[in-house]
């Protein structure tokens, strides 16, 4: 008897532990999106064709990378439905924060600076504005 509820408290610490250390990650758990401040930002201002486009295209969406015919790790930001699509199902907003646990991108380049960061969190925040 004394055996089983040793088991039974062993099993359960652990299950405790494993719960905190999973909470206390930067990765893909982190909601970017919910953080952001998009006061200055709203979501006429974060609109996809008029903002995030061009931000996707200069940094993200350029030939080898994340366009229609590469589409590296699965990602195509080279249009509307695409980039939300991804953004909404793959940790896109980790890796732009550099989070831990994601791939930092743009790779090979300096994270993006705060502004553009928080415009990418707001598209995402004002659920996707074209």
């Amino acid at each position: 008897m004394r055996k089983t509820y040793f088991v039974l408290a062993t099993f359960s610490l652990a299950l405790a532990f494993t719960a905190i250390s999973c909470g206390d990650d930067d990765g893909g758990g982190t909601d970017y999106a919910s953080q952001a401040d998009c006061a200055s930002f709203p979501s006429s201002v974060t609109s996809y064709d008029l903002v995030v486009k061009p931000i996707l295209d200069t940094y993200c969406a350029s030939a080898g990378c994340h366009d229609a015919i590469t589409a590296s790790e699965g990602i195509d930001l080279s249009d509307y439905t695409k980039s939300k699509n991804a953004f909404d199902k793959k940790d896109v907003l980790c890796s732009i924060h550099h989070g831990k646990d994601c791939v930092a991108m743009p790779q090979g380049s300096d994270k993006l600076d705060d502004t553009t960061i928080n415009i990418l969190d707001c598209w995402a925040k004002n659920d996707y504005p074209e």
